[in-house]
């Protein structure tokens, strides 16, 4: 039983579920070579620190993986100031790994430039998936 005007229709309305409740966090991590790390986050997972400097190591591992002396030459992460990337635990797992931080603007409503590289080929990548997957719904 609702409250309603007296002139107000009596139909109730259903609830939708909303476009957010299935909305999936992705982590991308990238060169300008391309994809270095994508992580999926499983549904109700919170990003925190530990979370954080867990996706921290795959992602050395994805660059160890990736090629030789990429390491050594140095790794500078571009990154918001986010909790968890500001954690001390955050630091302490950079600090040991010898990466930097470029240093993002504290408040930014644009998104970053880099941004548009990755939209780009998420973009392009999205949309072969999604013809590949629509072809093979059709031959079945």
């Amino acid at each position: 039983m609702t409250w309603g005007h007296t002139g107000s229709p009596t139909r109730q309305r259903k609830a939708r579920q909303t476009l957010s409740a299935r909305k999936l966090m992705v982590t991308v991590f990238w060169d300008v070579q391309g994809i270095l790390l994508i992580e999926f986050m499983t549904r109700g997972t919170t990003i925190n620190s530990e979370v954080y400097c867990r996706t921290l190591k795959k992602l050395k591992r994805a660059i160890q993986n990736k090629g030789r002396g990429l390491l050594s030459s140095g790794v500078v992460l571009l990154q918001d100031n986010a909790r968890p990337h500001t954690a001390v635990r955050t630091r302490e797992v950079m600090r040991k790994f010898k990466w930097d931080e470029f240093q993002h603007p504290p408040y930014s409503p644009d998104l970053a430039p880099s941004d548009y590289h990755l939209f780009t080929a998420m973009k392009k990548w999205l949309g072969e998936s999604i013809s590949l997957t629509m072809r093979n719904l059709k031959t079945m």
